[in-house]
């Protein structure tokens, strides 16, 4: 069986296709089948006021389309407008191998793969700022 498998903590909250769904008392673990299911982890999500950095903006438009605020066919371009503007900062090898994933996922319109290939990114975007002050 191929698909996405989250494991989710006590309580936590995931947004599926527009619906809310909160876990239950225990750990558990849910098999999403269906391919390219609009899936927001909401411990991940990213409040619009927090959108203010290059790589948080890019996640912040993914999560758009996974959250059903935008329109995929609006939004892919910005991204991967965004996604080539953190190629010319994001140099080492590491860095370019998410920034490609970002790039293949979004060819397939798999935004929670792009979304969670970003996010990758945060710490790295984090200690270049802390070094340009």
């Amino acid at each position: 069986m191929t698909g996405l498998v989250l494991k989710l903590g006590p309580r936590e909250r995931i947004l599926i296709n527009g619906a809310v769904i909160e876990n239950g008392e225990r750990r558990s673990r849910i098999n999403i089948i269906t391919p390219n299911a609009n899936i927001l982890r909401l411990r991940d999500a990213i409040h619009p006021d927090e959108a203010n950095t290059p790589v948080r903006r890019v996640c912040y438009l993914a999560q758009l389309v996974l959250s059903g605020d935008a329109c995929p066919e609006e939004v892919q371009p910005q991204i991967l407008r965004g996604v080539e503007q953190l190629s010319q900062v994001f140099l080492d090898p590491d860095s370019r191998n998410l920034l490609n994933q970002v790039t293949q996922v979004l060819q397939q319109m798999n935004y929670y793969q792009a979304l969670k290939a970003l996010r990758a990114l945060l710490p790295r975007e984090e200690r270049l700022m802390m070094g340009s002050c």
